[in-house]
């Protein structure tokens, strides 16, 4: 999730214009179409949603895939119409821009107690008697302090060096970091990797988890992965405004994750509006789901249903009492 490229390819273009929501002549919806970012939290987020607009309100939804920038380019154009997830201080030009030009309406904050950065397994700072590992940089403290444990940190391809996982390509906060490696030096003794996927991240944080190797890369709260494995989030300094955007070199930005809508859709589909106006969790409702999705090799479909039966006084507290009724009967 870096500050986003205002340019998207021809190839997400027509994806986009390809998959966008239909509207009758009348100019009531016909799909309302939901953006999938790339990450698990936001389609958990589509799929409850998704649930409740086609069995509570009768409409049908569809999904478009694409980068954090061609995402929000189709929300901005009408091609998406909901938008589950803007982690709106990571995209915060772009998000004012098209706010400011009517193009897109928040209409609630899904959940605003998250963290971001780079995090560490807990052992490498402290150890893990349990599984006989001894730390590995008792001093590592803060992202700065990551320079001088490039051995800990080893690149397999690249002996010598460190490696810092870095977000995936296409991902908003990309740049971020990219910007950290420079205000910190960390390009003296590391290398800036990025994979190709959130899962290709996860599949080596994972490896060297269970190994009890060093690990160090970008990753965010709340997700499967920071609820089942002993993280630490390595610190910086506080955030300042004015300091991140001139070097990058302060604590990433506090976001409000926001639910955003297309400028037409208060007016196509009103009644699906009122219900994500009143759309709430929080970091803990969100991690539940992420973790049920790990545990049990579940799809985000499955467990958002799965959500949806454990939180039932929260998601019906969105909607009308017959909406509700609707929706428990199709579950």
């Amino acid at each position: 999730m870096k500050k986003i490229l205002l340019s998207i390819t021809a190839a997400s273009a027509l994806l986009l214009s390809a998959c966008g929501g239909g509207s009758s002549a009348s100019g009531e919806i016909e799909t309302i179409v939901m953006a999938d970012a790339g990450w698990d939290s936001i389609r958990v987020h589509n799929g409850i949603a998704a649930t409740i607009i086609e069995e509570g309100y009768g409409i049908n939804t569809d999904v478009t895939a694409g980068s954090t920038a061609a995402t929000l380019q189709g929300l901005r154009e009408g091609d998406i119409n909901v938008y589950m997830e803007v982690w709106t201080d990571n995209v915060k030009e772009v998000y004012e821009e098209a706010t400011e030009a009517g193009e897109i309406e928040t209409v609630s904050t899904n959940f605003d107690d998250n963290v971001q950065g780079l995090y560490v397994p807990t052992y490498v700072i402290e150890g893990d008697p349990d599984r006989g590992i001894e730390p590995m940089a008792p001093d590592l403290e803060t992202v700065e302090d990551l320079k001088n444990y490039p051995e800990v940190f080893e690149d397999p391809e690249d002996p010598g060096r460190g490696r810092i996982i870095n977000a995936p390509s296409g991902w908003a906060v990309q740049e971020d970091i990219d910007r950290k490696f420079e205000a910190y030096g960390l390009g003296e003794t590391m290398n800036n990797f990025a994979p190709g996927s959130d899962a290709a991240a996860v599949a080596d944080l994972t490896d060297a988890y269970n190994a009890g190797e060093g690990w160090v890369g970008y990753y965010w709260s709340p997700t499967a992965v920071t609820a089942q494995y002993d993280l630490t989030l390595l610190e910086e300094p506080p955030y300042d405004e004015e300091t991140f955007n001139e070097t990058g070199a302060t604590e990433l930005p506090p976001n409000d994750v926001v639910v955003a809508v297309h400028q037409d859709l208060p007016d196509q589909a009103p009644d699906v509006v009122d219900f994500l106006s009143n759309y709430e969790t929080d970091s803990a409702m969100t991690e539940a789901a992420l973790s049920y999705m790990m545990e049990n090799e579940a799809s985000a479909e499955e467990a958002a249903i799965w959500w949806m039966n454990e939180y039932e006084d929260v998601w019906t507290s969105w909607v009308p009492e017959d909406v509700a009724a609707q929706v428990k009967e199709a579950l």
